[in-house]
């Protein structure tokens, strides 16, 4: 254990540096799918004839994928895997770069037409990074909020230009916190805008973006014009802010809504924006007036998604009422297009289609007819959206509950279901789980499943578990990861002596590092072979953040910079940290009744995970050696009087040694007792002591035999 000196200390005492934590993804078997629920999609349309077209999701699972669009399917041809949380928005900068915000508090780029590595990870938020917005004619400006109130306008081409090296290391050793605080932050020298309307950066140490300083509270939207000249943000202030992003300067503030501002749009020239609520309202906002137009009442609860036609003359809006609605900005006429099982997340459209994210894992394209929109309403079945939320009168044209347009879309790409329930199993080892789709169990319940997979057995916690990604997620801490240890044949290995101690942390970074080590090997110029497992690992070492990636995709040259070191030391080295005494101490005496005077003066210790059979077989090589074979009965049984003594014995992993003794071929019955219950064989003594069996036997721990 690293130990630094606590600051101001003018004792010399020291407190432990809290260890670099590495986890690890258990993944769906189908790699092509979501596991989660998509928070974020973007269309890339080819640019050239009978080029095909890509849609970008972005899931709570922590990845992101590129499907291949044609007109009746769509398969995954990348998988983006770098983000350690959630995947909360995606932007396209140009042709070929994507840009993903987390909530790990991170932007990362990728080439957006690779096989899905990350080309840069952009650190300056201080929380969840929930929105990101791009402009379309001038692919070298991002712009992203997040729960912090802070909103950075990023100059992606001096973000993604590479710093010298000795730069690099500051850098990197600022955001470590080695120079100071650990959130201290690289400075710039100097900061400048250009006539062009990209920002320029000239740092020392780094890139730094534009901060837009003003929210006070978290910030959930963003929406730019194409030129990149307009910024609008909203959150949890109720209120739109307007930016000049060239400099990052306020330029108006326009209040109207009266909840959570979740969704934003601008048109082409920046004048005209629309706005989505938590208080289930629409506005659109006149930016040269600086006022509301028109208010929507046309959804029951939350709106969390917008996208308009090309020409801002309609909006298609989704949320948390699980609906999609088609509105005409002058006419007020609403249509409702489809209704969906869980609430809509995002919307993105393609020609004259739209794709729909939600909660769920999947993603569904339905018809929209964005050129032409009127020719949706010649369906019928449109209302008039009010523009009050309370009451939300909805006046049909027609005289009718709005019905939907749509049954069923035209596309789906599937997910799969997602984790939701987990409990640990005390054999610390496996982990039930249930997911989106219900139990997996036939009719069993998932609480009576749990008591069906009960053993009685006491092993230490050693990890962690969640289901945030929608998979299990398994987190090991040093040094409680080392604390659970278990015999081989306990465990069913192969080719190991029955009473080797195996420690299921140390075996279970051996397997998980298996490939990383072959290739390791293999750059070393040794050869070496490995079976290759399909987690993600998710960790960071003392230089550049936590980081995930699929074990198959490491290639050896990770090192003390990418992982924690105890977890190096340990694969590398079979090195583990020092642990407590694992051994514990009991007394046994004879049954009640019987004629045994005293087995033992003495305290005997063991290891906690010895099981109660190898204490039966100490017990009968203590009373039989030495002994005349005479006092064995011939059904098995000891004779009376037989008895043996010693202090301090220690009952070890080998007190029942193989051989030829006699008196193991006679099979002596022996069972150990407490509070008159035999207690199983197969029982530890950790079990023994954990469930709480010696409160009847006395305060010395005696034991009945």
């Amino acid at each position: 254990m690293h130990r630094v000196g606590s600051a101001g200390n003018t004792t010399n005492s020291v407190r432990p540096r809290k260890e670099k934590r590495l986890a690890y993804v258990l993944s769906d078997a189908d790699d092509t799918k979501h596991c989660a629920g998509i928070n974020c999609l973007k269309v890339l349309k080819s640019t050239v004839s009978n080029g095909c077209d890509y849609l970008f999701t972005g899931s709570r699972d922590g990845t992101l994928k590129r499907w291949a669009l044609s007109e009746d399917s769509a398969s995954c041809s990348a998988t983006y895997e770098s983000h350690v949380d959630w995947v909360n928005d995606v932007v396209l900068a140009g042709d070929s770069t994507l840009v993903s915000c987390s909530s790990d508090t991170t932007l990362k780029t990728w080439n957006c037409l690779s096989d899905g590595t990350c080309t840069k990870t952009l650190r300056q938020h201080s929380d969840y990074v929930t929105c990101l917005a791009a402009a379309e004619k001038n692919s070298n400006i991002v712009a992203s909020g997040g729960l912090g109130g802070e909103v950075f306008i990023w100059d992606m081409e001096a973000a993604l230009t590479p710093v010298s090296k000795s730069g690099e290391a500051m850098e990197e050793d600022c955001l470590n916190g080695v120079n100071g605080s650990t959130n201290s932050l690289p400075m710039t020298s100097l900061r400048t805008i250009s006539s062009s309307n990209s920002i320029s950066v000239h740092t020392t140490q780094g890139y730094v973006p534009v901060g837009a300083k003003g929210h006070k509270e978290s910030v959930y939207a963003l929406a730019m014009n194409d030129s990149g000249t307009r910024l609008v943000s909203g959150g949890t202030e109720k209120v739109v802010r307007v930016w000049d992003p060239r400099t990052g300067s306020k330029a108006m503030k326009l209040r109207g809504h009266t909840d959570n501002i979740r969704a934003l749009l601008l048109d082409s020239t920046g004048r005209y924006c629309l706005s989505g609520s938590s208080d289930s309202m629409i506005r659109l906002w006149d930016l040269g007036m600086q006022r509301c137009l028109h208010s929507y009442a046309v959804h029951t609860d939350s709106v969390w998604a917008l996208a308009s036609t090309p020409t801002f003359s309609h909006v298609y809006s989704g949320g948390r009422d699980l609906s999609l609605y088609l509105t005409d900005l002058a006419t007020r006429e609403s249509l409702l297009l489809c209704t969906k099982e869980h609430p809509i997340s995002q919307l993105a459209l393609h020609d004259d289609s739209i794709w729909v994210a939600t909660t769920d894992s999947s993603v569904d394209r339905w018809p929209a007819e964005a050129h032409n929109p009127q020719k949706v309403f010649q369906r019928g079945g449109s209302f008039l959206a009010g523009n009050l939320s309370f009451p939300r009168a909805r006046v049909s044209l027609e005289g009718s509950i709005p019905v939907p347009v749509y049954k069923e879309p035209t596309l789906t790409i599937p997910g799969t279901s997602a984790l939701v329930q987990h409990e640990i199993l005390n054999n610390r080892r496996h982990v039930l789980t249930k997911d989106t789709a219900g139990s997996d169990y036939g009719k069993v319940s998932f609480e009576e499943k749990k008591e069906q997979l009960f053993e009685m057995v006491s092993i230490p916690t050693w990890f962690t578990v969640d289901t945030r990604l929608g998979s299990l997620s398994v987190h090991l801490d040093t040094p409680q990861c080392f604390s659970a240890e278990m015999y081989s044949a306990d465990l069913n290995i192969v080719g190991k002596a029955e009473d080797d101690k195996v420690n299921l942390a140390h075996e279970t970074l051996k397997g998980l590092l298996a490939h990383w080590l072959a290739k390791r090997r293999q750059r070393l110029g040794s050869q070496a072979s490995a079976n290759v497992s399909p987690p993600s690992v998710v960790t960071e070492g003392y230089q550049g953040g936590p980081w995930r990636k699929k074990i198959t995709d490491l290639d050896g040259s990770e090192d003390e910079k990418d992982f924690p070191w105890w977890c190096l030391d340990c694969v590398l080295n079979n090195r583990l940290p020092p642990k407590e005494n694992s051994k514990c101490s009991f007394y046994l005496h004879p049954c009640e009744g019987s004629a045994f005077q005293i087995l033992t003066q003495g305290k005997l210790s063991a290891p906690r995970i010895l099981r109660i059979h190898k204490v039966v077989n100490y017990v009968a090589e203590k009373m039989v050696l030495d002994k005349p074979l005479d006092n064995v009965n011939t059904d098995g049984t000891f004779a009376p009087g037989l008895g043996g003594h010693v202090q301090h014995s220690v009952v070890g992993d080998g007190s029942f040694r193989s051989g030829a003794k006699p008196w193991q071929k006679l099979k002596p019955s022996i069972e150990i007792l407490c509070n008159n219950q035999v207690l199983s064989p197969d029982m530890s003594l950790a079990t023994f002591f954990r469930a709480g069996w010696l409160g009847a036997c006395g305060d010395r721990n005696h034991v009945p035999v």
